[in-house]
Formats: C-alpha cells, structure tokens, sequence
C-alpha cells in the first residue's frame, strides 16, 4: 500500500511550518515542490528535501505530482498563501481532488476585479479608481479625494501599498510602482482608493462559517505595517452580527465558501467597510490566536478539506489571545540574544519568536517585511493578556544599531 501524501506548493513565512506539522499529525508524508532556495527556507528545519520545479508552469507542475503517484497516494493538494492558490484549485481539478474553484480565486486575488464585484453587490467598500500611467492615478487621486491609498491592482503583505496625502505624494509613489522598482506579475495597473478611517478588524472564515473576528493595528503612515491584533475583538454582538453579516455577503459575491478566508475591514462613519478579501488563512501569527482564543486549529482542518475529510471547527474553549508584532523603527543592524528566556518564562506568554538572526542587516520595507519577530500570550482575561504581552516586550532585549558609513548595507525597495 502507498503512503498517504499531502503535496504543499511553495511556503510563505511561519505558517507553512505549521501545514507540515499538521500533515504529519494526520498521518501523511508532506512533499513540498519549490521552484526556488529563496522560497524553501523553512524545510530544512522540518527535515524536508524541496522537490524542485517551475512553480509558475501549470503542465510542469501537473507532470511532477503525476510522477509522485507513482510512489505515493496523493491525499490532497494546498498551499499557504494565496499566490499558488488557483494553481491548486487547477491541480486538484486535475487529478480529481478536494480544492477551490480557480476561477473564483483569481478574480479575488485581482483587486480591481473584487471591487468591482464587490461594488455590483452593493458590499459597502471605499471609492475607488483603476489607473495605468501617473497621469490617471492623479486625475483618479483627485476625483476621489485626498488623502487616499495607491497600491498594486495584486499583491499581499501591504507590498505596495502606501497613504497618500497630496498630490506630491501620489506622484512619487506612482512613479515607484510604475518606474520598474516594485515586481508586477503581469502588465502594471494601479488602484487608488478613498482612505477608510477606523478601527481594523479581521474576519476569519472556514467554508462559509465565521470563526471569529480578530482586532488589530498597524504603525504610523504612510505604511500599513501590522504591528498588534487581538482576539476575539472587542466588539458588541450588534457590530459582530454586522461584520459576520457583510463578510457572508462577500463570499456570495466573489463565489468563494471552500476552504479558509479572512476579510480585512475598517469600521468607518458608515459602519464596517471591507477593505479586502483574501481567500486564504489570515497572515502572520493569526492562526495560532484562533487556537490560543478558541482550540480550533485552523491549519489542521483545512488539511482535512484539502484530503476529503470531515473538519471539526467547534470551539473548546475561549480565551484573550493578542501578539505584538516587532517592528524595526530604524535601519541597522539588529542585536539580540538568543538565549534570553525572561519573556519566555511569563506565565501566561505562549511564544517569543525572531524570524531573522542576530547580527542581520535590517532595512525598512514598508510592509510585512519590516517584521522582525513576533510574541504571543493568552489568558482569560483581555487586560491581563495585554499586560502580559507589555511585560514581555519589556524583557525582550534587542536592538538596532544604525550602520555605520563603512558598512555595506543590502539592496531595498526606496
């Protein structure tokens, strides 16, 4: 009899680690393909062997997995992020398999095409305009007023995305995207949208269920770079009812309902305003609040959809679970001590974690990237679980060393 197998395409920050894990508590063998080192990282600390591969070539892709069915019984096809995700829904369609509709999931990931659906299905969204050349973005910027936020049509992780609030501003941010600085995977289209001023809130989905809402925050304009959430969100049943309600309107919208989404959204004058709809799992330490908040591990029920079996999203339990996002407030060099464990020994502190080494050239993006590490608590109660979250930012001892005028700084993004 073959091993059962789950093939996972590429990885994406800390979460793929956890799709790895949860494959084998299920019982099968994780085989990621990658096309690249750069995308691989973290196999080799879970003692997997990348199978390489064209990752962008459908055929290429499709002729691998046929290959592994020769040595393994391929359970299920997924990914991580949503980069790969309608090339998932293409394999599985392929070889018969659990997965999403690819179609649905493209239109989604084109941010312009989900306003427009958004918008015919009268989702409350912010205004919003589609440019090709500097000229329309500021004619765009100027018709929907000032401030207002100009990203890529595609993209995650805030990559691009930046407030704009004159026209001076929109000029210079256009001409980054536009100038061959920012990578576009296809022909470069701009979206300029009102600036939707509020609280942010993150609703979490499975199928067509909502798991919860998450709270969140992120650091000072112009930048949308995430820095705190908390979960569950300190809302009243009025404005949880109101979010579930816009989000489940979403997914009729954009015909999503299989698997993992999280809708991004800014509580305005008008009530919740969706910012964004991801058809995946939400980004950086979210997954493992929702299991801290509630035992419902997200990662491990959507690789059971993924292989055809049934998913179990009740909650055991509810807890305050919050990260703090570390952020670097400065270019440099970043020191920290690996083997400091005071934060890690807070009673109620679940996880303190550095995603680079120390000693590493650190230059500010403007984005996820900017994160430098994260650390998570849970308790019972949400005051204590920011205090404790305080107390453990606190003992955490790291810094960041300006360069100095003979070091060799890395490339970036201005």
């Amino acid at each position: 009899m073959l091993e059962r197998a789950l093939i996972l395409i590429e990885g994406i920050g800390n979460t793929s680690p956890l799709y790895v894990r949860s494959a084998r508590r299920l019982g099968l063998r994780p085989l990621a393909l990658s096309a690249g080192s750069s995308r691989h990282d973290y196999l080799a600390a879970e003692g997997i062997e990348p199978i390489c591969v064209d990752t962008d070539d459908l055929d290429a892709l499709s002729q691998q997995c046929a290959r592994l069915q020769a040595s393994y019984d391929i359970a299920g096809i997924t990914c991580a992020g949503d980069q790969f995700y309608p090339t998932v829904g293409k394999l599985c369609r392929r070889f018969d398999l659990p997965g999403p509709n690819p179609d649905s999931i493209e239109r989604c990931l084109d941010k312009y095409t989900q306003r427009e659906l958004l918008a015919k299905a009268d989702v409350p969204i912010p205004a919003y305009r589609l440019a090709a050349n500097a000229g329309e973005v500021e004619h765009a910027a100027a018709a929907i007023g000032l401030p207002v936020i100009v990203k890529p049509t595609t993209g995650s992780g805030s990559v691009g995305v930046r407030l704009c609030r004159n026209l001076d501003e929109v000029a210079e941010h256009t001409s980054y995207l536009l100038s061959g600085n920012h990578i576009w995977p296809s022909s470069p289209r701009v979206l300029i949208e009102e600036f939707a001023l509020g609280p942010y809130y993150l609703a979490h989905i499975m199928g067509d269920k909502i798991i919860g809402i998450e709270g969140g925050d992120s650091g000072p304009p112009p930048y949308f770079v995430f820095r705190e959430s908390i979960f569950p969100a300190p809302l009243t049943d009025e404005e949880q009812e109101s979010i579930a309600d816009v989000s489940l309107s979403c997914l009729q919208a954009l015909d999503l309902g299989w698997g993992p989404t999280c809708i991004e959204f800014r509580w305005t004058m008008r009530g919740p305003v969706v910012i964004e709809v991801n058809p995946r799992l939400g980004g950086g330490p979210s997954p493992q609040l929702i299991q801290l908040a509630y035992g419902v591990d997200l990662i491990t029920e959507h690789v059971k959809l993924a292989i055809g079996e049934e998913w179990d999203l009740r909650r055991r339990h509810s807890q305050a679970a919050a990260a703090r996002l570390l952020v670097a407030d400065r270019d440099g060099i970043l020191e920290w001590n690996p083997g400091d464990s005071r934060a890690t020994a807070l009673s109620d502190v679940a996880e303190v974690k550095f995603y680079v080494e120390p000693n590493t050239p650190i230059v500010r993006k403007g984005d996820y990237r900017d994160w430098i590490g994260h650390i998570i608590a849970a308790s019972l109660s949400p005051a204590q679980t920011e205090a404790t979250l305080q107390r453990a930012v606190d003992l955490i001892d790291w810094s960041i060393t300006p360069f100095r005028s003979t070091d060799t700084k890395p490339s970036a993004d201005p």
